[in-house]
């Protein structure tokens, strides 16, 4: 069974979907230990509610690599395998990417390429300003370019006409879901 590590500074939609899968068999997995930059970020809340070890790792005046140290440190100890970035508000170091190279896997909220570097909203934003009449999500492997490792999964959806940021962000956080549970069986089924 794969151990999954997840960092995350928002409110973890995405580690929902992966618990109850894990709950229902889908994947074979645990999630060994969520941490979160942010120590008033609901996916802390979300995990704890699912018995999950928790961590606050505060990075306000720290390097990158004291804090990213800091992390590989917990994951060690965790016996982590894979990690997955959900909602990580953060550039991970070199260092961190070289380290745990192809065993971390992050969630962009577009069809990358399109619109790496991106983040949350504002690439919702930018799909509605561009008149695109198609979104969704990707789950790539992390490398030292930012949204630029290998894909592994694509989910696409169309957008609509009465579409807005609120709907169309809807609409792709729930395919982040089914493509991280996507992902995570490819990798465990290898």
């Amino acid at each position: 069974m794969i151990k999954l590590g997840v960092l995350g500074s928002t409110n973890g939609t995405d580690l929902q979907a992966i618990l109850d899968a894990i709950d229902q068999k889908i994947i074979k997995a645990s999630v060994s230990i969520v941490i979160s930059n942010k120590k008033n970020a609901y996916i802390l809340e979300r995990a704890k509610k699912h018995g999950v070890n928790t961590q606050y790792i505060r990075h306000k005046g720290r390097s990158r690599q004291e804090f990213d140290q800091e992390v590989t440190n917990l994951l060690n100890k965790n016996e982590v395998d894979l990690i997955l970035l959900i909602g990580f508000m953060r550039i991970l170091s070199d260092e961190f990417c070289h380290n745990w190279r192809d065993k971390i896997l992050n969630v962009h909220p577009s069809l990358l390429p399109k619109y790496a570097g991106g983040m949350d909203t504002n690439v919702h934003e930018e799909v509605l300003a561009n008149g695109d009449t198609e979104t969704g999500c990707t789950i790539h492997f992390v490398t030292e370019e930012i949204d630029g490792g290998p894909i592994l999964v694509q989910k696409s959806c169309k957008v609509g006409p009465n579409d807005n940021i609120d709907t169309l962000k809807k609409r792709v956080q729930a395919l982040e879901g089914q493509a991280f549970i996507e992902a995570i069986n490819l990798i465990t089924n290898k």
